[in-house]
């Protein structure tokens, strides 16, 4: 993984670094609240021995410094922690006092330091106190010789015993420092694992590259969508109608050789927002002045009429069975070249009613009669009925929800069209997040319709948004109804 694609990560899942963050912070807070102030006694001691010129100076430097580093496990040891106890309680045991004493040498000098941490200020350097004394008389007797005569080491405090009149611990800078830094590295970890682990499409980089087809198009998510999914009206200038504009655009000229003139549109699973799209897309296609047919061929859970304020009493079920003439059940949808052919009754064997004969005649007939239509399926994953519909056709338009539909199911759903051959024509990231600079660019060039006037609130919806064919059909209508014949 490249270090853009952790960066990309890392933004998606702020909020997973801005939460670890405030833990940290909380857990620090807590810590350093709840510690006992700590105090630090210390006391410096310097060895030396006689030494007569600069020969004799230099190698008895050489041996002091090889026995400061014995003396300060001395300091640490037992028998010194017995002694400090003996002479003086301050109500800890041996190995209490060994604990807090600490040692510390500087190279090349013959300087021994030593301290003491507690909890108690007063204790600490009472402990101190007797530590060094004690030490001095430690150091004579282990240097005296066998004969009673005195070692050639002196020991002597030079500095101290002498206790911090502040605490050194806790130190809540240093402890938030650390805190945050610690919470910002785990946070951007645990961003960058969740987006590893995340299978679900998150970009339109990774729908192209889990379909293998080109993307098409990329449709921006609106709160307003779902009260106006149709991009009629004022949602005619939106940035979701621009993107459907483009859509059209590319649909168009995917393959100037072979163009699609009849095109499935479905999607891996239901939800995903295939039917608002088969709807737009005709719309935007008839504005561009293409003669165009809806078709609503999701038999189990149709919505195109619902959408387009249609009557779905009748439609395509009602053809395929021989009730009804094609040309008698089509409807025109308000004033643009755009013919809608809704599903019609429930049958109980959408699959086989879709994969007939008499539904390949009848898109054979709706192919001469109009420049394009656009099929409304079935969802890929759920019913073999999209699949069915789609080999029929001369392209499929896969579409997919951003951050809904996981990489295996769309790559499960194109496997299923690539399995019979069908046309894949491209796919459409559906309800996608638009970065805010390519927002505003579309804001700045933004066309503002004119006023038009108001539609009364309890008019229909088919007076408002569509008009029904009855008695003298069109010449288009009645076209389909003698090639249906």
């Amino acid at each position: 993984m490249d270090l853009y694609r952790q960066l990309r990560l890392v933004r998606r899942h702020w909020w997973i670094v801005l939460l670890t963050v405030m833990v940290a912070l909380g857990v620090t807070a807590l810590v350093t609240v709840r510690a006992q102030p700590r105090y630090v006694a210390s006391v410096t001691f310097f060895v030396t021995t006689p030494s007569q010129g600069v020969t004799d100076a230099y190698q008895g430097g050489l041996f002091l410094q090889q026995r400061v580093k014995s003396y300060a496990e001395l300091l640490t040891s037992d028998r010194l922690a017995q002694s400090v106890v003996a002479e003086a309680p301050v109500g800890l045991t041996a190995e209490e006092v060994q604990r807090r004493v600490s040692t510390s040498t500087e190279t090349g000098t013959v300087l021994l330091r030593a301290s003491v941490t507690d909890t108690d200020q007063n204790r600490a350097l009472k402990v101190t106190e007797v530590l060094s004394a004690q030490f001095v008389q430690l150091v004579q007797k282990v240097e005296t010789t066998q004969d009673g005569k005195a070692g050639p080491i002196r020991i002597e405090v030079v500095s101290g015993p002498r206790v911090t009149p502040t605490p050194v611990s806790p130190q809540p800078v240093r402890n938030f420092a650390v805190g945050t830094l610690l919470g910002l590295l785990a946070g951007v970890g645990l961003a960058i694992l969740r987006g590893v682990a995340d299978v679900r499409l998150r970009d339109a980089a990774g729908l192209r590259r889990t379909t293998g087809s080109p993307l098409l198009g990329e449709i921006p998510f609106e709160s307003t969508a779902k009260s106006e999914p149709l991009i009629v009206g004022a949602a005619a200038n939106s940035a979701r109608a621009e993107a459907v504009r483009k859509l059209r655009t590319n649909l168009r000229f995917v393959d100037v050789h072979e163009p699609a003139r009849v095109i499935a549109v479905t999607s891996a699973l239901q939800g995903e927002g295939k039917t608002t799209l088969s709807c737009n897309l005709a719309i935007a296609l008839a504005e561009a002045g293409w003669r165009v047919l809806l078709v609503d061929a999701d038999l189990r859970r149709p919505k195109v009429a619902d959408y387009l304020g249609l009557d779905a009493g009748i439609g395509l079920t009602d053809v395929l069975v021989g009730d009804v003439q094609v040309g008698d059940v089509v409807q025109r949808w308000g004033d643009k070249s755009l013919l809608v052919l809704p599903s019609g009754s429930a049958p109980p064997n959408p699959s086989e009613l879709l994969g007939s004969k008499a539904m390949a005649d009848l898109l054979l007939a709706l192919r001469e009669s109009a420049d394009i239509v656009i099929i409304d399926t079935a969802p890929l994953l759920a019913v073999t009925d999209g699949v069915v519909v789609a080999v029929q056709a001369d392209g499929a338009l896969l579409v997919s929800q951003q951050g809904r539909t996981s990489r295996s199911q769309v790559a499960q759903a194109a496997r299923a069209l690539n399995s019979v051959s069908v046309r894949l024509l491209g796919c459409v990231l559906n309800m996608a997040k638009v970065a805010k600079a390519e927002a505003y660019q579309y804001e700045a060039y933004r066309v503002v319709a004119a006023a038009t006037p108001e539609v009364p609130a309890d008019a229909a919806p088919s007076a408002r948004h569509a008009e029904r064919v009855d008695g003298v059909v069109s010449d288009r209508t009645q076209e389909l109804t003698r090639l249906s014949r």
